[in-house]
């Protein structure tokens, strides 16, 4: 799939999210990239392989953020890794599927769920 394709899926899987969750996103960057830059995964708690991590949350989540506003701040960021959710995929419907429910996963992480948190609502 070329970038122009897989980035209109992005878009798409934002576009799709419940309006109460577009409507309290700020300040973010939603981005793909092919595999994740060794900064990302030294920056990872638990370590994942180049190959295996499909996306990032990386930022200050929503409710530990201060009450007051930080001037000059970077946009926080969602990275998507198009190879690696690729490669996982074995036609385009599961890699539209893969883009939503990493879309979903990560805007959790926003929100400030843990892994723990969304494996329990996963399993709902």
């Amino acid at each position: 799939m070329d970038s122009a394709e897989f980035n209109n899926l992005v878009e798409q899987a934002v576009d799709d999210l419940p309006q109460d969750f577009k409507d309290r996103l700020e300040n973010i960057a939603i981005t793909v990239e092919d595999y994740p830059s060794p900064a990302v995964l030294r920056s990872l708690e638990e370590r994942a392989g180049k190959h295996s991590l499909l996306g990032v949350y990386i930022g200050i989540p929503y409710n530990k953020r201060p009450a007051y506003h930080i001037s000059g701040k970077l946009p926080d960021r969602i990275e998507l890794y198009q190879k690696n959710i690729e490669s996982i995929c074995r036609t385009p419907q599961e890699i539209v599927e893969q883009v939503k429910e990493t879309i979903i996963h990560e805007v959790g992480h926003y929100f400030g769920l843990s892994e723990e948190d969304l494996e329990r609502l996963e399993d709902l």
